[in-house]
């Protein structure tokens, strides 16, 4: 039996089309795949992390939105991610406490230069001089909006973050421990529709009907029978401030 859902965040949309065995006890649930080895196992897990990150930065930020690199001064520094998470959660509660309500997602990371660890900002709802009255910890080497216009393989995708969210979600190493982000409460979650049956043999050569508004730039499958579609809003249409009815 084939199940298809969508999900929405932001100008992307994704289908993803999966067998069910028959008599399966939740028949719209996908089946786990069978994983030859723990490292295999802990990829398709990694693989469904970076997936609900780049869905959540999507979903959350827009051209409006801020991308901010913060560094500690030798007076500030921390040689630890124990203590990093310290500073990062007292800077959070500052932005907070000034702009209640602002979306928000920062990151750990080291340099690959220096070994000192730093941090990057996704921001919505905070102005710039904000951030840098409240960081106080050290330098705020860049700040500058979210790009309009993001080009993959030469197709403009409008505002798709998703290489951001990808370069963000591999600052993460094993050294940090915990989350490999950490977002405000007030970040809203993608819209996943519920899944449903379909009785058409989707594939690569037979992509699901884009919604409308909606281009084709990306799809792929997996040999457990797993297919992936992405459609991205047609640029023209966020630029004029269209709003696209989302059709089944």
């Amino acid at each position: 039996m084939k199940v298809k859902r969508r999900i929405f965040s932001g100008v992307v949309c994704e289908q993803e089309i999966y067998t069910v065995p028959d008599g399966a006890r939740d028949p719209l649930r996908p089946r786990r795949p069978r994983f030859k080895s723990e490292e295999e196992r802990q990829r398709h897990k990694d693989e469904i992390s970076r997936k609900r990150h780049a869905r959540m930065v999507n979903e959350n930020f827009s051209p409006s939105s801020l991308y901010s690199t913060l560094t500690l001064d030798d007076e500030h520094e921390v040689h630890t991610f124990r203590e990093a998470r310290r500073v990062r959660d007292n800077f959070l509660r500052r932005l907070l406490y000034r702009c209640p309500g602002a979306k928000i997602s920062i990151y750990c990371g080291r340099g690959k230069n220096t070994a000192r660890i730093h941090f990057h900002m996704l921001s919505d709802g905070v102005p710039e001089e904000v951030i840098r009255e409240k960081w106080g910890q050290g330098d705020v080497l860049r700040i500058e909006r979210l790009r309009e216009h993001v080009y993959y393989d030469g197709v403009d995708h409008g505002p798709d973050y998703t290489g951001l969210a990808n370069y963000l979600f591999d600052h993460w190493t094993p050294e940090q421990g915990g989350h490999r982000w950490k977002q405000t409460r007030s970040c809203k979650r993608p819209q996943k529709e519920d899944a449903r049956v379909v009785k058409a043999d989707y594939h690569p050569g037979r992509p699901p009907a884009a919604p409308k508004g909606y281009i084709l730039v990306e799809q792929r499958s997996t040999p457990y029978g797993y297919h992936y579609f992405k459609y991205v809003r047609r640029p023209e249409q966020v630029r004029r401030g269209q709003r696209v009815k989302r059709q089944i």
